[in-house]
């Protein structure tokens, strides 16, 4: 009998290659032999050698398919023949690449959008046959940020969405089918376009503006980051290692067990002690800075004359 097809998708450079080598490698040692997983790596500037390192980790196993596709030959796809053209510059595709999937892949109806900076703990079959209930999508709320008042404010009244319906994009089950149906990605262009909203977390914050009252949450085990205060769930689903909780910068990171289960078998594990080992004071102090530049940029947009509420609350714009 003809195993059904679970379509995976990541996005990486080189920089993050030996990151989503213990991503896939988690991920391949929770398959199921009832399923068919198509792992798709979509790489920008990625060296032979790394993606060589990388579709190694699919031999020896009958029931996954590691499919690279060099990301800016298919987005050039996408801008030939739409109306609302891509922007020029490269940022513009790559940082928006998963709202662009189901037109890339027109060949499912449904996938799974995951970052790299994550460890699988559970079969992703099971997020894949998620009932999406009629919905567009389905993701968890982005438990790291509920605590902060100010991003919380910044969800509210610029996104536009109650903070605590506010979702992370790392994790994702889309409709594809449904997306090029409504036109979704040809929508997104036209605001890019049209508007260019300034944003914190650019796809995120579009998707999240675009996608109010059409999302399936999920149970935030499919997406648990490591906090400040330290409190891991007992069994995570999926382990997203946000924002700078890094174990491969930081000590004491929560669920960092589980992500050095799998860089020690990856043929990357040198490479992830080095960068351990080089992350200094100095990084720290850059980590600080760019979480208080996040901060300064919050409270610009919050006083913005153009933001994602301002405009679909007036009217002038529908969000999907």
């Amino acid at each position: 009998m003809k195993k059904k097809i679970i379509p995976v998708f990541f996005s990486v450079d080189e920089n993050y290659a030996p990151y989503l080598s213990t991503a896939l490698a988690s991920l391949v040692a929770h398959t199921s032999e009832n399923y068919k997983y198509n792992l798709h790596v979509v790489h920008h500037n990625l060296s032979r050698r790394s993606l060589r390192k990388l579709l190694k980790l699919g031999e020896g196993h009958d029931n996954v398919d590691i499919i690279a596709t060099e990301m800016q030959e298919t987005l050039s796809g996408i801008s030939d023949r739409k109306s609302t053209q891509l922007k020029a510059d490269y940022f513009t595709p790559t940082i928006y690449y998963r709202i662009f999937l189901p037109e890339m892949f027109p060949q499912y109806d449904r996938g799974l959008y995951l970052d790299s900076d994550i460890i699988v703990n559970d079969d992703v079959a099971k997020l894949f046959e998620t009932d999406l209930k009629g919905n567009l999508i389905a993701a968890c709320v982005d438990m790291s940020t509920q605590g902060n008042p100010l991003f919380c404010q910044y969800f509210d009244e610029a996104v536009g969405i109650q903070h605590d319906k506010y979702f992370n994009s790392g994790i994702l089950v889309i409709d594809f089918e449904k997306f090029r149906e409504e036109e979704f990605c040809e929508h997104f262009l036209y605001l890019l376009n049209k508007y260019d909203f300034d944003t914190v977390a650019p796809d995120q914050d579009y998707l999240n503006a675009m996608c109010v009252g059409r999302v399936r949450y999920l149970d935030i085990a499919w997406n648990a980051m490591p906090t400040p205060d330290h409190h891991p769930m007992k069994n995570p689903k999926i382990v997203h290692y946000n924002l700078f909780f890094k174990p491969w910068h930081y000590d004491d990171t929560d669920y960092e067990e589980l992500f050095w289960e799998y860089a020690k078998h990856s043929a990357f594990y040198k490479a992830i002690e080095k960068e351990k080992r080089s992350f200094s004071k100095k990084s720290v102090k850059g980590d600080e800075e760019r979480l208080a530049q996040m901060s300064e940029r919050v409270k610009e947009i919050l006083n913005a004359e153009v933001t994602f509420k301002k405009i679909f609350e007036s009217g002038k714009e529908t969000r999907n």
